[in-house]
């Protein structure tokens, strides 16, 4: 409610105030009189129904200042309610469209309805009242009335229109009509439509010829019921947003600036010939009355007229052509063709003229067509993508159920170990089991590189270790012979650092060969420390070399691990190392295994850091009475 008084407030206001501004009884004289006729389409368009009441009530209000008795003003302020109602009914009645939006300048057909509603508007006001002066005052000044308020209503309205139009960009006040829920006969109010301007028409042309009174009455009567009635018609139309900072927009923009500074132009030679004009002898009362803005209209109309055909030219021609290619922007998602015949037809339309639209719409239609074939390969690429992404898969399981599961816990020892790939599947790989009663079998390895041929060649690799153990528990002998074995037909270079070692659980002796890998970590006399031992060449370099078996006590715990533990790193590059490794080891204090601490002491220290290599542990820890 407060809003609708706030509108009503407004329009009431701002009709006073223009006709004080630019009335010819201030500090100047334009030689127009009621200047304030053409803001009833102003604020009827921008504002709705209570702002054609407001300006209906500014109106009453200046009527009685100029000496207009009540009675008279009755008739003139419920036409006058209709007109600019009618402006506001016009806009959005959606004709030759259905995308209804609110008043913009923003295109061809929204700037030729904009003046088609000034002409419609200001020729039933100015028929109406050139009637009603008729009848006030005598038929003879009808005609002279009839002119007098329909310059001044389109010049006012064509430049208060345009100026409040612009200035609702900035600050949106526009009040929209909600969609009714009523049906709408489109043919009857058409009809009514077609109907008032043919009264209206005839009723203009009978005001230059002689009438009496009765008639005049008449006309009116017959220009109120179609103008009412068709006041009544259902908003049908759900309001759509404006299309923002479009070319067409911008060109109309820079038009109509050129038009109202012609216009300005106009109004200053009006300014001073006015004087002249009005202190010739003799000078008709008709020509005397006329506002001396017919200037303007003249200047106005030489200028638009043209000016509206060229930018219609520009809008067809160009800027049409220019908002069809951007409608490619609705079809356009991340790996998906631009399906959309129906665009590919826009194009088309365009392609058969020689100039630089047609090359634009050759090119558009060749980039959607080289889209469309590249998304198609991409697709096929993903579809073998996830083909192999479910293979890995299968292949990450496999590997996975290839490694120890559960640690071995007996009254003598207790041996565990983890193993964690930086892809779907690496070449890292540890083991144990036990051989017979005695014997436990331990090893770790890292093939080179990573993924799946590292992951072949560390499960082929443990595989044959456990068929070799079978046969010898030398594990010496086991590496030359996996040495050899990996160095037949190795036509891709693959290489692998490996450790395997025996525990007998009797003896408590640990018998063990390297093949290039990291020395284990041991404790003695409670201090982890890296053993000293022989280094060895990797697997697969060069057959038939002899590795070294050693042999060493081992009461309490041994740590192997892979250069993916020492070389993990955070995001300053810096590496976990082994020395790090070897101070946590010594600083951790727990009787349980270390593995699951030392991985959350890597995962603290590389925080968020992709991780780089494959990363595997194994840990034997002697029970001791």
């Amino acid at each position: 409610m407060k809003s609708k008084i706030k509108i009503i407030a407004i329009s009431f206001t701002l009709m006073i105030l223009i006709d004080v501004l630019l009335s010819e009884n201030l500090f100047w004289n334009l030689g127009i009189e009621n200047p304030h006729v053409g803001l009833l389409f102003v604020l009827g368009l921008l504002l709705g129904p209570y702002g054609s009441f407001g300006a209906v009530l500014g109106n009453i209000v200046l009527d009685l200042v100029y000496g207009y008795h009540p009675i008279d003003i009755i008739p003139s302020a419920i036409l006058s309610f209709g007109v600019s109602y009618l402006a506001y009914k016009l806009w959005y009645s959606g004709f030759k469209t259905d995308r209804v939006t609110k008043p913009r300048l923003d295109n061809i057909y929204h700037l030729n309805l904009f003046l088609a509603i000034i002409l419609i508007c200001g020729m039933v006001y100015s028929t109406i009242h050139g009637n009603l002066m008729g009848i006030m005052v005598s038929p003879e000044v009808n005609e002279i009335h009839f002119m007098i308020y329909f310059l001044n209503f389109i010049n006012i309205s064509f430049i208060f229109g345009i100026l409040g139009i612009w200035l609702s960009k900035k600050i949106d006040f526009i009040v929209t009509p909600k969609m009714s829920k009523r049906p709408v006969n489109k043919k009857l109010y058409r009809i009514l439509f077609y109907s008032l301007l043919i009264v209206v028409i005839l009723t203009s042309i009978s005001i230059f010829l002689e009438q009496n009174t009765q008639i005049m009455m008449g006309e009116l009567i017959l220009i109120g019921i179609p103008l009412f009635a068709y006041l009544t018609k259902p908003f049908e139309y759900k309001i759509q947003p404006n299309y923002e900072n479009t070319i067409t927009e911008n060109i109309i923009k820079n038009f109509l600036i050129i038009t109202l500074s012609i216009a300005i132009i106009g109004v200053l030679i009006s300014i001073l010939s006015y004087n002249f004009v009005t202190n010739i002898d003799n000078l008709n009362m008709f020509i005397f009355l006329m506002p001396s803005l017919i200037i303007t209209d003249v200047i106005i109309i030489l200028f638009l007229v043209p000016g509206i055909i060229i930018l219609r030219f520009i809008e067809n021609k160009v800027v049409k052509p220019i908002s069809s290619f951007s409608e490619i922007e609705e079809f356009i998602n991340e790996n998906e063709k631009i399906e959309s015949e129906g665009l590919l037809e826009i194009y088309s339309e365009y392609i058969d003229e020689k100039n630089e639209i047609g090359t634009l719409a050759c090119s558009y239609t060749e980039l959607i067509n080289h889209n469309n074939s590249y998304i198609e390969n991409i697709h096929e690429i993903e579809g073998e993508k996830e083909r192999i992404e479910a293979e890995l898969n299968v292949a990450t399981r496999i590997q996975a159920a290839n490694l120890p599961t559960k640690e071995i816990e007996n009254e003598d020892f207790i041996v565990d170990g983890y193993s964690k790939p930086a892809k779907e599947v690496g070449g890292d790989f540890f083991d144990y089991y036990m051989l017979d009663d005695d014997n436990l079998a331990m090893v770790i390895g890292d093939a080179s590189g990573k993924g799946v041929p590292a992951a072949l060649v560390s499960m082929i690799t443990q595989v044959n270790i456990k068929e070799m153990l079978k046969h010898t528990k030398k594990p010496e002998t086991v590496l030359y012979l996996l040495n050899n074995q990996l160095c037949e037909n190795n036509t891709e270079s693959m290489f692998l650092t490996l450790w395997l070692g025996i525990y007998n659980k009797t003896t408590k002796k640990l018998t063990f060969s390297n093949a290039g890998h990291n020395p284990p970590l041991i404790k003695e006399n409670d201090e982890f420390k890296y053993m000293d031992i022989e280094s060895g060449l990797v697997l697969g370099i060069m057959e038939d070399f002899k590795y070294v078996q050693e042999e060493t006590n081992l009461t309490n715990e041994l740590l192997l691990y892979t250069d993916g533990i020492t070389d993990a790193n955070n995001k300053d590059n810096d590496m976990y190392g082994e020395d790090r490794l070897l101070n946590f080891l010594n600083e951790f204090e727990s009787d349980d295994e270390p593995i699951s601490p030392l991985l959350n002491d890597i995962h603290n220290f590389t925080k968020d850091a992709e991780q780089y290599d494959d990363m595997t542990l194994l840990c034997l820890k002697i029970k001791n009475d």
